[in-house]
């Protein structure tokens, strides 16, 4: 560990850092599913169908909103998020059927210090638990730190949020802790469960995305042969 002049530990040097760049996607093309920018006009019809309301009550127990009531209030929560730079929101597509199967964000934008943020993540029931679930995961985290060259990616989530939390831990995220009473939602209390990836984490979990993403890995149901951990 490092020490100044005055003998106290400090961090490692980090020799000609710069400023990151903020996320400009416009396609982002996978084997199973791409990502593309959110936009009303493409993306609407598919999307109310996973937020408006015939969309699951348990898939919105978690999040500070709920189901959009009718077609008039899905828009106009979807052109604020069209609109918005931070959270930046992505359309998930299936390439096969060319249908938007889910959504999620890059928030928290911190160019400054190179850290970003997944969240605001709602599928759809043709999306969950699915290859492509986890393929998109992966071509939002090459993108940060393949193309925008980011230190650090976090993944946050309620703490009681078991179905989030061990999905970051299966994508390779490592548990930081727990943030008590860090927000309140729908008047309830969130203690917010914090999760990273850091750069050198992410080349580690990247072969075992490509081995468990290959076709091979797959039998002719669709069932992995192998985990992610496993791969």
């Amino acid at each position: 560990m490092p020490l100044n002049h005055l003998n106290q530990p400090i961090g490692e040097p980090i020799v000609d850092f710069t400023r990151g760049e903020l996320p400009n996607i416009q396609l982002i093309e996978g084997q199973y599913c791409c990502l593309q920018r959110l936009c009303v006009d493409r993306h609407f019809k598919d999307i109310y169908k996973f937020i408006g309301p015939d969309s699951p009550e348990s898939q919105w127990t978690y999040l500070p909103i709920s189901a959009q009531p009718n077609e008039q209030a899905a828009q106009q929560l979807l052109q604020e998020w069209a609109n918005s730079a931070d959270p930046y929101y992505l359309a998930i597509i299936d390439k096969a059927s060319q249908k938007v199967v889910g959504i999620f964000s890059l928030m928290r934008i911190d160019p400054q210090n190179r850290t970003i943020e997944m969240g605001w993540v709602i599928y759809s029931n043709l999306l969950k638990h699915s290859r492509m679930a986890t393929e998109a995961q992966y071509l939002a985290m090459q993108y940060v730190f393949d193309k925008l060259k980011y230190r650090r990616y976090e993944w946050k989530c309620d703490s009681l949020n078991q179905a989030s939390f061990n999905a970051a831990k299966r994508l390779g995220f490592q548990f930081e802790g727990i943030f008590r009473r860090a927000a309140v939602y729908k008047e309830r209390n969130r203690d917010t469960a914090w999760f990273s990836m850091l750069k050198e984490e992410w080349q580690r979990m990247k072969p075992k995305f490509e081995r468990w993403l290959a076709a091979d890995n797959f039998d002719d149901e669709g069932k992995q042969l192998r985990s992610l951990n496993d791969c």
